[in-house]
């Protein structure tokens, strides 16, 4: 089980600066980049969701008070 094992042992010295640790530098930034933009991306379809469900409530609204007045027009013009 993971849980059981004993945690890695770090180094005692930080490895040296090499071509390879710049490149995981530079990886990792980018990765950290991308999870800023997909992190924004999100917020921005979720902000855009509600204004999207705050516009359809709102035509709802007035679709059904069209819907009303139609029947009161066309309970009016019936002859009962």
């Amino acid at each position: 089980m993971i849980a059981d094992r004993a945690p890695a042992q770090r180094p005692e010295t930080p490895p040296e600066t090499t071509q390879e640790t710049i490149a995981d530098t530079a990886a990792v930034d980018r990765i950290d980049a991308a999870i800023i933009r997909i992190e924004a991306a999100i917020n921005a379809r979720t902000r855009s969701g509600d204004a999207l469900a705050k516009r359809h409530a709102a035509l709802k609204a007035r679709m059904a008070e069209a819907v009303a007045a139609l029947d009161d027009v066309i309970t009016r013009g019936s002859p009962n």
